[in-house]
């Protein structure tokens, strides 16, 4: 694969993304839930931008995430073209593009939501606000999509939970996220066709 189609799919996963996280900020007040099917809803959060919602303490804890981030994507990006340059798999290729463009559209919005928007709490946001939420590097990352697959209450007999209610699958996440997993999945699933053995 060429470094120009690398490109043009790392451009594609950044606009969809982009445009469903500013319809969804700019069309959902925080919370707000829309069901598409029982198992498949449209449920707005926004955090830190850490997995499952964790965050950093402390009063540089985002800072320091954002800034880590970006050095990934920068090193993400130099093993793209590097595995472009030496001609690799095609199925390495597409994994590093889509976690590429996955962690670049989480990290738009840390670096720029906090200065672009004001805030989502019992209100629409506003694009492009002269009052905004938050400062550079401060943004929050909106999560959208939410698949409740399975809820109930575990027997008594399970271990640790039994006797619980829980549900499955409690993340939410957004495109990015989704890129950055399928990257991921493609060089588990297809290790042996990304990372080919050479004589």
């Amino acid at each position: 694969m060429s470094l120009r189609k690398a490109y043009f799919l790392i451009f594609l996963v950044l606009i969809v993304d982009q445009l469903s996280k500013i319809y969804v900020k700019t069309n959902f007040v925080l919370g707000d839930e829309v069901v598409i099917f029982d198992w498949f809803r449209i449920h707005f959060i926004e955090n830190e931008g850490m997995a499952w919602g964790t965050k950093i303490p402390g009063e540089y804890g985002k800072l320091f995430l954002t800034v880590f981030r970006i050095f990934a994507v920068v090193g993400i990006g130099y093993w793209l073209a590097d595995s472009v340059k030496k001609r690799y798999s095609n199925y390495l290729i597409v994994a590093i593009a889509l976690i590429f463009a996955g962690a670049a559209g989480n990290i738009i919005d840390s670096v720029f939501y906090g200065i672009v928007f004001d805030g989502s709490h019992g209100n629409l946001a506003t694009l492009f606000s002269p009052e905004p939420y938050g400062t550079w590097f401060h943004g929050l990352v909106v999560d959208m999509f939410y698949f409740p697959i399975w809820r109930g209450t575990l027997p008594s007999w399970f271990p640790y939970w039994g006797g619980e209610e829980v549900s499955f699958f409690n993340a939410i996440f957004n495109v990015a996220d989704v890129a950055i997993s399928t990257g991921v999945g493609i060089l588990l699933v297809f290790n042996k066709r990304a990372f080919p053995k050479t004589a």
